[in-house]
């Protein structure tokens, strides 16, 4: 989930094999951006309310779910996730987390999860 843009983020999650992303959708009309987005806007309730919504979904425990953030709109995301991680996070969102990830790239994570 990301509190960018769907532009961004499908192409992210599209190379590192997610099967979806969750993000702002730009307006277009007529071939332009018309500076507007479309509702409903990614913000920190969507967030929680959708990691929580998914574990559901998947029949999986909140407890064994992970939330990666940066900003304090990922706060109640990573409060309700399972493992809570700050990433490059700013300060209020390190104190939220349960780990923090403060040098390198998300792969960090990875290896720390014991994914390949």
């Amino acid at each position: 989930m990301s509190g960018g843009f769907t532009h961004f983020t499908d192409t992210v999650a599209a190379e590192i094999g997610f099967d979806r992303a969750v993000a702002n959708r730009l307006v277009v009309k007529d071939g332009r951006l018309t500076g507007e987005v479309e509702w409903p806007i990614v913000d920190a309730q969507t967030k929680r309310e959708t990691l929580l919504a998914e574990a559901a979904a998947l029949g999986i425990p909140v407890s064994a779910t992970v939330a990666i953030g940066d900003g304090a709109n990922d706060i109640p995301m990573i409060e309700a996730a399972g493992l809570g991680i700050a990433y490059h996070a700013k300060p209020k969102t390190e104190a939220a987390a349960d780990a923090r990830v403060r040098y390198g790239d998300l792969n960090v994570v990875r290896y720390a999860l014991g994914l390949a």
